[in-house]
């Protein structure tokens, strides 16, 4: 039973960890504080990703479609990116990290909305926000909102 159980989930934790070492490739932060002093360091504004890597399909398509793309990485060196997951298996994360990003959802995604484009300024003070993904390929929406507060 053990073995059968291993089966089924060891996919979804190697998929997981696999966006989270795969996103920081990119550059992501995941603590919105340092994130804000790099953002005031560096004169960028923030571009903070709310994601639930582990259940949202919306999500896992748009790092697809979006993130690993040229047009999403030349954008997004105009900004500070923060990487904001919220797993439904709370395993994949720190106590320490799961704590902050709920707190970083409470402040800054109180809806709960998946996945959610949300650009702070260098003080951290929400400019706009661009949420969901009809997972069609459509990215022009996510670069629109990028390219708006470059």
């Amino acid at each position: 039973m053990k073995k059968l159980l291993f089966i089924f989930i060891f996919p979804l934790l190697v998929s997981a960890q696999a966006t989270i070492e795969s996103s920081a490739k990119n550059n992501w932060q995941y603590n919105l504080e340092t994130a804000i002093k790099l953002a005031e360091n560096q004169d960028k504004n923030i571009l903070i990703y709310f994601t639930g890597s582990d259940w949202c399909p919306p999500c896992k398509m748009l790092k697809i479609d979006l993130f690993d793309t040229a047009e999403f990485k030349q954008a997004s060196e105009n900004y500070i990116l923060v990487y904001v997951d919220m797993p439904r298996n709370q395993a994949l994360l720190s106590l320490t990290q799961m704590k902050h990003n709920k707190e970083v959802v409470a402040k800054h995604n109180r809806k709960g909305v998946f996945p959610l484009l949300k650009v702070l300024n260098a003080s951290g003070k929400s400019l706009d926000e661009y949420s969901g993904y009809a997972m069609n390929g459509d990215i022009k929406w996510h670069l629109q909102l990028l390219n708006k507060y470059k």
